[in-house]
Order: structure tokens, then sequence, then C-alpha cells
């Protein structure tokens, strides 16, 4: 018998995620959203079926992935607690909801699982931290848990205390990388490129670069020595990002984000 995967929230990672499933068998996906049309563009292409309520939701799913947006997830666990089967998995993607929270939030009655997951799920790249340790969670819902987010990129099952830091790392991580092509464009566009032209290249850049330190095997440091030519341009602009204390302001950064993350769930 298929599982039913309900989600609570079809945005861009609720969609994400159902996407990733699609073709998945012995699974099969419904959906409510308070924009009904984002369910019904899911079901006219035949990736979920639509949930009228959150009550509907809660009484079709074997497992519930709740994708709302934090403001939202008290009303929308109002209105879908009471409704879930005893055995259904709650599962969370919300920023800063702890486990107990989420235990509390699902009435006490539900096994749960914390999940961080970041952009690149977009595009089946993604990475996901999953917390199992909630003892009411079965090995083989564990297992599935792990299963159903693997078919979405990378996942790593970590105690919740690490949260904050992969949230820092990781979750916020998609924004780092992008802020730093930004920079890169735009010292193209600086330096006589068209900006089409200058975005193509960074983008080659870091597909490329990141390829190479995935399939290499080589530790990104000596990667970076070996681009490095003694007296030569590349040591030239590292120095002068030396001087700018890029790297550890990089880290603060990282520091600071997972901060943040704390503090929002506490």
């Amino acid at each position: 018998m298929a599982a039913v995967i309900g989600f609570l929230g079809a945005g861009n990672m609720g969609t994400a995620i159902i996407k990733g499933l699609a073709g998945v068998t012995g699974v099969s996906a419904v959906a409510y959203d308070v924009d009904a049309a984002k369910v019904e563009a899911l079901a006219g292409d035949g990736l979920a079926t639509r949930a009228e309520t959150p009550e509907l939701l809660g009484r079709q799913s074997d497992y519930v992935i709740l994708c709302v947006k934090p403001q939202y997830l008290e009303a929308a666990m109002d209105a879908l607690a009471p409704h879930l089967r005893p055995e259904t998995v709650v599962l969370s993607i919300v920023a800063g909801v702890t486990m107990t929270r989420l235990r509390a939030l699902a009435g006490e009655n539900n096994p749960v699982v914390r999940v961080m997951p970041n952009t690149p799920a977009l595009v089946g790249a993604g990475q996901f931290a999953l917390c199992l340790d909630d003892p009411a969670l079965p090995a083989e819902k564990k297992a599935f848990v792990r299963e159903l987010f693997a078919r979405l990129g990378r996942t790593y099952v970590l105690e919740e205390k690490h949260f904050d830091a992969f949230t820092g790392l990781a979750g916020s991580g998609p924004a780092y990388v992008l802020y730093f092509m930004e920079a890169l464009i735009e010292s193209g566009v600086l330096m006589g490129f068209p900006r089409e032209a200058a975005t193509d290249i960074v983008s080659g850049l870091i597909e490329g670069t990141a390829k190479l330190a995935a399939q290499s095997g080589i530790h990104p440091s000596i990667l970076r020595e070996m681009v490095t030519s003694p007296a030569g341009t590349t040591i030239e602009a590292l120095m002068h990002l030396d001087r700018q204390a890029v790297r550890a302001s990089v880290i603060d950064a990282v520091a600071a984000s997972r901060d943040r993350s704390k503090a929002l769930g506490a």
C-alpha cells in the first residue's frame, strides 16, 4: 500500500519536495494550501491530489510535512492536529520550530521529525538535516524519512543541538555563495564584460569548481594551492582578500546566522 505524504503548504520548498517525489514507487502526495491555485497546478501536472481542508489532509496522510511560514504555523496546526491519526508522523521544515514545540503543536500524540532544508532542493541538489530523536518514531519510519529526503539531495542525521549550526552553514549557505557570485559578476562588468557574459562566466566558474572539489577527492586547500603560482596573479588577489579579513568575515557571518537561528527558536 502506498504511503500518503501530506503537505501543509505548497510554496517553493513544498513544491520542490513534491516534484522530487514524482514517480517514486509506493508514495503518493496530497497537499493543502490557502492559495488553492498552487495545489491545482500540482494536481494538473499529476504530482499531487488536493485536500480541500487541513482536516482532510490530516485524515488522509501517513506523513505530514509542515511547509508553512513560521507566523502561520500555529493557526494551521490548530486546524490540522485534532484530525491526525496517532501513527501519522509530523515533519517540520519550518525554521526555528524545536522538537518540543512541534510535539506540543501536534498535540503530544504523534511522532515528530525536524528537518532543515536548503534551496538547492529545488533542483534536486539540496542538503537536509534530519532530527530523528523522537523515541516515539519507529525504526522503519526513520528509515523511510531518510530515504524520502535522500531523493532530493544529501541527508545528515543530526542531534537537535546541531540544527542552529547547520542552519548557519547550509541553510543560509546558498545566499553566501550567491552573494559572492554577485560580487564576481560585478567585477566582470567593471572590467568591461557585458552583464550577460559576466553572469555566464561566473556561473560556469562556480559550477566547475564545485564539480572539481566534489569529484577530485582533493582537499579544497590543496586545490586552491594548485592554482596559486608564486608571484602570480592569484596570490595577489588572495593576499588582498586576506588584508580585508574576508576569511574571518565569512566565519563571523556563519556564526551570526547560527546565533539568529538560536534566537528564533528561543
